[in-house]
């Protein structure tokens, strides 16, 4: 068996099967592409699914891939057991209808026992219990013995949806007895540990049907994955995948940060695998464009992070210190994963945005909790109320399964149903508060009907419809009749599907019998492009030749706007930096919205030079040039690509000469004259270490201004001057403005000496404690305040001052000398108990207080209880 790193083993597997006809491809993005049933990519063949279903042409019928991959199903079995990861890296080979078991699987042995080293009669295989197929080959063709190839009911992989499937086979190690439960029936279907599974050859034969029934396919598959960790783990001799190097270097910078040493049983040791592990998610998932949030993927990243701030708070670490292992992380993947080191920055500093904002949340909320451990075992309880739970989480921002891990770690639960109930009538609060129906996905069954393949053409006029769906139903129907809403399959089809942030086409399908009023247009996870809408005249049917108008003024709409972007995203990366990157667009007929990434408000100087960048490049008037290449040539141009997209081997390349080269397959203008003018709305956060700004083109443009010069001529009218004085109108109003409030604001001095000198005669002793309690008039707190300055150091012990406000309401302020807090008054209980008579609330330091209450009429009963409460407090 030879050592091996983890960056030679994945190399040593990806070059192995390209000696044997296969075309490597990178790793795709964790973001899915165009898969509305996965958040993220989780195994290595997710990212060929259409492959696997034959709705869209692999680039070759032979790939292997090193995919990353993050689940967090069992997030819960991190750092507990020798294996359970978030992140991990799937090895894969893949054959699309080309070769079948009778070549991977004496492949997968010579790649492990000859390439690898890994001795042979320590390798056990188990195949699905009616593959007698893979089975001969295994035993007559490499050679296992009977006793070493175990039949398991459970080797057949599926899907619960349906679509191919078919039996697998694994292959297992033998780690040793001494990894094992002891037990004479101990074998490879053992959850002991002693046999860990390498490798995992999928044969996918068969396709099940929406009845249940399995038929052959005529073009089988091969896919396969293999755990780099585990192959890891093996080859250099560790019993658990945390300590090969593809994961101790972390664990190694987690103790240095924390003083703790890695002892392979100490509890620590949790945490610090957890931090591994997280680092390595963390850091690839920002890398991918996902960035933290309250929903989708975006809620998982931060999820992750949080865990790996609080597990660094058990191990005693106190200062940020997660952007410290990206570097590590950084340094282990970056020879492989280049888009690492490009992004390590940025990466980072998403990361101590992130990480600063939870610091915050964790300390306010573990105060909360402990108060909620404290009080439930005083009570001899050992469950926490849902309800409470979710307040801490909705309130506070502290996850619950952050409150469930605490809860454990004391052997005290959380009320998960109360919880979920909780959320669901906050859901239902929201539900109710907006109309949910819009944008839900609907995800069409095109598997079963066969279809040939579809085409995209913009300058086609007509096609054939070959499958009709109602809109909000996933099975295809003959025939749609005249109000009901449709999705519509053509075999050729003008319009533009959504997709990277812009809008679908809208138009008309006019039918034989019928006309659809086309209201969206998108893309299903096969490729295809398929258009939704309403049949708004007679019926339309599967078979139907049409024809079809789409809005091409909403079209040229949409595609200056859409090439704006482009010129944006240029502009931004010339005025603040290369650090710059898309996270996020939309692209409509109506406005342009962008989100990027960058660290501070975009300063106005700033914007002003971004929009004078773009609208120079308008009126320049050259035209872009849209075309199809290779991605290793586009590449090579320099060619931007976006974050979260998944590119094939042809890819499509917009550039706008000498300023901007993007990958896109959207619509634009063929001159960037066509867009007519560019100009920029707002420019806000979106998020942590994103901005965003909207902008308008053309027509926006022209209705903007539109409507600034009649608010301006409104304004005039208002003025009584003319459009052009009304700068030097206001200003003279602001001078006459703030002169008044000079004005206003000495009388109302001159009017608190006055009442000072007027309420000076009204001072008490109580116990040797001065005291005066008055009703005054003040316009605001502050001039209340000012006031009670005044009065406490003319009185020299304690003031209690009340003034009615204009909206009904009372301002109170409390206040007391040195003198008198050491003789027992203390102002910020004395105003509570004032203001609670005027049903307000508020509270202080000993020496000074302030409060408000909602009813002013009950201010003279509040200062005749007053005398009273200072009294008491003297006493």
């Amino acid at each position: 068996m030879k050592y091996m790193t983890g960056n030679e083993i994945r190399r040593r597997f990806l070059d192995f099967f390209k000696e044997r006809g296969h075309m490597e491809l990178p790793s795709a993005s964790l973001i899915p592409k165009d898969d509305p049933t996965l958040l993220l990519i989780g195994a290595g063949m997710a990212p060929f699914k259409p492959f696997f279903t034959g709705k869209a042409t692999p680039p070759c019928p032979r790939v292997t891939t090193c995919q990353k991959c993050v689940r967090t199903g069992d997030i819960e079995n991190v750092g507990r057991t020798a294996r359970h990861h978030t992140y991990f890296e799937m090895l894969g080979d893949f054959s699309f209808g080309d070769y079948f078991k009778k070549e991977i699987i004496p492949w997968s042995w010579e790649f492990l026992t000859k390439e690898l080293g890994l001795p042979g009669d320590k390798l056990w295989i188990t195949i699905y219990t009616k593959d007698d197929e893979a089975y001969e080959i295994w035993r007559n063709d490499v050679g296992i013995p009977d006793e070493r190839i175990v039949r398991l009911e459970d080797n057949f992989w599926e899907i619960a949806s349906g679509g191919p499937c078919g039996p697998c086979s694994e292959i297992h190690i033998d780690l040793g007895p001494e990894r094992g439960c002891g037990k004479p029936t101990c074998g490879p279907d053992c959850d002991c540990g002693r046999y860990l599974e390498l490798w995992n050859l999928v044969f996918t034969q068969y396709n099940k049907g929406t009845d249940g029934k399995y038929t052959p396919l005529e073009h089988k598959n091969i896919d396969t994955g293999a755990g780099l960790e585990r192959i890891a783990s093996v080859l250099q001799g560790k019993p658990n995948n945390f300590e090969t190097d593809l994961m101790f270097p972390i664990v190694e910078y987690a103790c240095e940060k924390s003083g703790v040493a890695y002892n392979a049983s100490l509890k620590t040791d949790v945490s610090l695998k957890v931090i591994a592990d997280h680092a390595r998610s963390i850091t690839f998932m920002i890398g991918d464009g996902i960035l933290p949030s309250n929903e989708g993927r975006g809620y998982i990243l931060r999820r992750i992070l949080r865990r790996a701030v609080r597990h660094g708070r058990l191990l005693g670490i106190q200062e940020m210190f997660l952007a410290g292992a990206v570097d590590v992380v950084v340094k282990m993947f970056g020879e492989h994963y280049p888009n690492l080191v490009e992004k390590q920055d940025y990466i980072k500093k998403v990361i101590n945005m992130e990480e600063s904002s939870f610091l915050r949340t964790l300390k306010a909320g573990s105060e909360l909790l402990a108060a909620d451990i404290a009080a439930l075992q005083a009570e001899g309880k050992t469950v926490l109320d849902g309800a409470e739970a979710f307040r801490l989480n909705d309130t506070f921002g502290f996850p619950w399964e952050l409150t469930e891990e605490i809860l454990e770690e004391q052997g005290l639960t959380m009320d998960k149903a109360g919880f979920d109930a909780a959320l669901q009538e906050q859901r239902e609060r929201a539900r109710a508060a907006r109309d949910d129906s819009k944008g839900r996905v609907v995800v069409y069954n095109t598997r079963e009907l066969e279809l040939g393949e579809t085409k995209v053409d913009e300058s086609a006029l007509s096609g054939k419809v070959v499958a009709l769906f109602p809109a909000a139903d996933v099975t295809a129907v003959a025939r749609m009749e005249d109000g009901q809403d449709v999705a519509v399959l053509l075999d050729v089809t003008a319009f533009h599907a959504e997709g990277g942030g812009q809008v679908g086409d809208i138009g008309t399908i006019t039918g034989p019998t019928g006309v659809v009023e086309v209201t969206g247009t998108r893309k299903l996870p096969e490729g295809m492009t398929i258009m939704l809408g309403t049949v708004t005249e007679g019926t339309i049917a599967t078979g139907d030749e049409v024809t079809y108008v789409i809005d091409t003024a909403r079209k040229l709409d949409t595609a200056r706007n859409h090439t704006a972007t482009h010129l944006l995203h240029a502009a931004l990366r010339k005025v603040l930096g290369d650090h710059v990157n898309q996270a996020g667009s939309y692209v409509g007929p109506d406005r342009l919205r962008f989100d990027f990434s960058h660290f501070s408000p975009v300063t106005a100087d700033e914007l002003a030079e971004v929009e004078r960048l773009v609208n120079e490049q308008i009126l320049r008037g050259v035209d872009t040039d849209i075309r199809e290449m290779p991605i290793e040539d586009a590449q090579k141009l320099g060619a931007m690509m976006l974050f979260g997209e998944k590119y094939g081997k042809i890819v499509r390349v917009v550039t706008v000469p000498e300023f901007s080269r993007e990958f896109c397959g959207g619509t634009h203008v063929a001159n960037t004259a066509q867009i007519g003018s560019f100009k920029i709305l707002t420019e806000s956060s979106s998020g942590a270490g994103v901005r965003r700004i909207e902008a308008v083109t053309g027509k926006g443009v022209l209705e903007y201004v539109a409507g600034l010069e009649k608010n301006l001529r409104t304004l005039a009218g208002n003025l009584n001057c003319r459009v052009g004085e009304t700068v030097e109108r206001v200003h003279a109003l602001q001078e006459e403005l703030r002169a008044e409030r000079q004005h206003v604001k000495k009388l109302e001095a001159e009017a608190a000496k006055a009442q000072v000198a007027s309420v000076a005669d009204q001072i008490r002793d109580i116990q040797g404690v001065p005291a005066l309690v008055q009703q005054v008039q003040a316009p605001n707190m502050e001039a209340l305040r000012d006031m009670g300055d005044k009065l406490r150091d003319k009185v020299g012990g304690v003031i209690i001052l009340g003034a009615p406000m204009a909206d009904g309401k009372v301002s109170l302020v409390v206040m007391a000398t040195k003198d008198a807090v050491a003789k027992g008054i203390h102002a910020g209980k004395l105003i509570k108990d004032v203001a609670k008579i005027c049903g307000g609330g508020g509270g202080g330091r000993p020496d000074m207080a302030q409060a408000g209450g909602k009813d002013a009429a009950k201010l003279p009963e509040a200062l005749d209880a007053a005398w009273g409460f200072i009294e008491a407090q003297v006493k």
